[in-house]
């Protein structure tokens, strides 16, 4: 059997197989950031079809912090009715799930929170400034916020938590001196950008059981001018396990970065054009203990397959393409290894936009020709 299709365990958590729903806007929840049916069956039928971990969209832990149209939310108790129909229906599914906690920084959504976007500093763009910098006050308030959010997930039945501190949403935003401007005790050095993260992590776990899985996806590299390097990334991820995080998901790019933004967009027509951040894995796993879990580009069950058996990574993360394919992991163990269907064309994230949810419009077009 391949060691793709092994059960693993972090932290105690068993997981079936070393495949990861890597977290995704879904744009499913109601608009007030409670779940909705829609959502809950989005999640039962990922772990119905094999997938062993599922990570929930991003899920804002605070109302200023709210990123986009019918994103999850938990940031209120009122909120844990649905998110503990959602555990429920995936447990007895036979499913693991985690919740990803987020806040959008200075990329949050004023004109839904009806607040500040509040950021490491003032975010320059070409269309003018965005966001306020945030204050000491502020900062223990949004790290408090991280704190109550993992309670809620705990609570409401999560298999554990993920912090998303990626993809240049606000912990993102402190790590990279791009968009850390600071002069205090939370910017300037590495050590100083990655304080607040590692605030974050203490919050969490004065909150939950010792036993409760805490995780975090964090880019490989920024790949912007002056953003996160990959070497100050290194150093973080190994600050991070050295700190008690049960695993680190790698992921890259933030909205600035080009063509290296974290949905890149292009198909993948061979093998080699797979794995986006080969090359800073590697490095990670010389030098960090912490399980890694992979995301990005990987399209091909011989290169799952082989990234697992060098040792690359531990765990394959997909996004994309079980938006097209959900029944992905079930037809690779089945033995129909074809590659998965999905063209990185991020047409699925235009329903979504309208308040539909995402789905793939292509699968949609090629069923109406049917």
């Amino acid at each position: 059997m391949s060691k793709l299709f092994e059960a693993t365990s972090i932290k105690g958590l068993t997981i079936q197989n070393r495949f990861i729903r890597s977290a995704t806007w879904e744009g499913m929840a109601n608009e007030d950031g409670s779940c909705t049916q829609q959502l809950i069956d989005c999640m039962v039928r990922l772990a119905n079809e094999g997938v062993g971990l599922i990570i929930t969209g991003h899920a804002y832990v605070s109302t200023e912090g709210q990123a986009g149209r019918r994103q999850l939310g938990v940031y209120s108790d009122d909120l844990l009715v649905g998110l503990t129909g959602m555990t429920a229906a995936v447990h007895k599914a036979g499913g693991k799930i985690i919740i990803q906690l987020a806040h959008a920084g200075c990329h949050a959504n004023r004109e839904l929170s009806g607040q500040d976007a509040l950021g490491p500093s003032v975010l320059i763009i070409e269309n003018g400034p965005i966001g306020r910098e945030m204050n000491r006050e502020e900062i223990h308030r949004v790290v408090e916020a991280f704190g109550q959010g993992a309670a809620r997930a705990e609570k409401a039945g999560f298999d554990g938590v993920q912090i998303h501190a990626a993809h240049g949403y606000l912990l993102s935003q402190f790590l990279s001196p791009s968009f850390n401007k600071r002069n205090d005790a939370y910017g300037g050095s590495i050590e100083n950008r990655l304080k607040i993260v590692l605030e974050v992590f203490q919050s969490i776990k004065g909150y939950v059981r010792a036993e409760f899985p805490v995780i975090i996806k964090m880019n490989a590299q920024d790949f912007v001018q002056g953003g996160l390097s990959a070497d100050e990334a290194l150093n973080v991820a190994a600050v991070l396990a050295e700190s008690g995080v049960d695993a680190i998901e790698l992921s890259g790019g933030t909205p600035y970065s080009g063509k290296l933004t974290p949905v890149r967009v292009g198909k993948l027509d061979s093998r080699d054009d797979e794995v986006f951040y080969m090359h800073e894995a590697g490095k990670y796993k010389k030098r960090v203990n912490a399980p890694l879990m992979l995301v990005g580009g990987i399209r091909s069950f011989e290169v799952a397959e082989r990234l697992v058996d060098d040792g690359t990574t531990d765990y394959v993360s997909l996004c994309r393409p079980l938006i097209r394919e959900p029944d992905l992991i079930n037809r690779w163990k089945s033995g129909d290894l074809s590659k998965a269907a999905c063209i990185s064309d991020n047409g699925c994230f235009q329903p979504g936009m309208a308040g539909e949810g995402i789905y793939c419009v292509m699968e949609k077009r090629e069923k109406q020709k049917g």
